[in-house]
């Protein structure tokens, strides 16, 4: 019975595929629909084909690009930091201009020349114990003991000890500091001493009634002959009455604040003596450079004079 069924199903297939054969033959739709249907497929096949090319081709180009991007990252990153140094050495550079400007303005009398000099360092001595800076300048090069030292705000101090290439200047701060000073308006003498770092100066030996105010400037008055006369010096801040000098007058107790910014300092000038000019010397004893003429020699006493 099996066989008979297969044969027959074989059969009809046959007659089936003959049948459209035939069909097909005659008028061709079948091929038409088979054409149809494998360039549908065909063209599914190569559009997800050109899909897949055309990401994996996004990708690489991505890549590519960023790689590229990386490296112009890391160009500009370089050039970035050495436009950086080379914008701070300018930077550097138009301070150090600004500062040597207003040191090439300052005008001082023709018989102090000045010569420039570079701060090396700040705070020297045992433990920090003098308020001093550290010069380029030695004696070899006009920094003698007791030379003035000036920026352009004012007076900075007077050098204290010099070696050939190098020397230590005493800031005005100090304890030891000592300046005669005049106020700009009332005229007014007085001694400016250092009142040690972090506080105000002093003016001190200044009469009771003498007519200084608060915000008057203090200038050189030249009379100790340690600077030139018109530098100045620094800003009174304060003033009490109360005060007594030795010999019992009453005095003002006058403070006073530095002109010059002692911690942004980098350049200053050193102020050479004239000859005839008083320095101190390296026992801080003040001696003239000019001989002292002898004193001459007193008459003798007149015959029968008085017993």
């Amino acid at each position: 019975m099996l066989p008979r069924r297969i044969i027959l199903l074989i059969i009809c297939t046959l007659l089936l595929f003959l049948g459209i054969y035939t069909w097909n033959q005659r008028t061709g739709q079948w091929d038409r629909l088979c054409a149809a249907v494998g360039l549908e497929f065909t063209g599914g096949i190569m559009r997800g084909l050109d899909s897949i090319e055309d990401s994996l081709s996004d990708v690489w180009n991505s890549y590519v690009d960023l790689r590229d991007v990386r490296r112009q990252n890391d160009e500009l990153r370089e050039r970035l930091r050495i436009l950086e140094q080379r914008l701070a050495g300018t930077r550097e550079e138009r301070a150090e201009l600004e500062r040597l400007r207003r040191l090439m303005h300052l005008e001082y009398p023709a018989s102090w020349p000045a010569r420039a000099s570079r701060v090396l360092a700040w705070r020297m001595g045992p433990n920090a114990a003098l308020s001093t800076i550290m010069l380029s300048s030695g004696y070899m090069s006009g920094a003698a003991p007791g030379t003035p030292v000036t920026s352009w705000a004012g007076v900075v101090g007077r050098v204290l000890k010099a070696g050939p290439s190098t020397s230590v200047a005493l800031l005005l701060t100090d304890t030891g500091s000592r300046v005669a000073v005049i106020t700009s308006e009332g005229r007014v003498q007085g001694i400016l001493s250092g009142g040690g770092p972090g506080l105000p100066l002093e003016l001190r030996f200044v009469r009771q009634n003498a007519p200084v105010r608060v915000g008057e400037l203090l200038v050189t008055s030249g009379v100790d002959s340690c600077y030139p006369k018109g530098i100045p010096v620094a800003r009174v801040t304060a003033i009490s009455t109360g005060g007594a000098s030795r010999s019992g007058a009453s005095v003002l107790e006058i403070q006073a604040e530095p002109l010059v910014d002692f911690h942004s300092l980098e350049e200053v000038f050193l102020l050479q003596r004239p000859a005839d000019s008083i320095t101190p010397e390296s026992d801080a004893v003040y001696t003239r450079r000019t001989p002292v003429l002898e004193k001459p020699e007193e008459p003798a006493p007149e015959a029968g004079g008085a017993q």
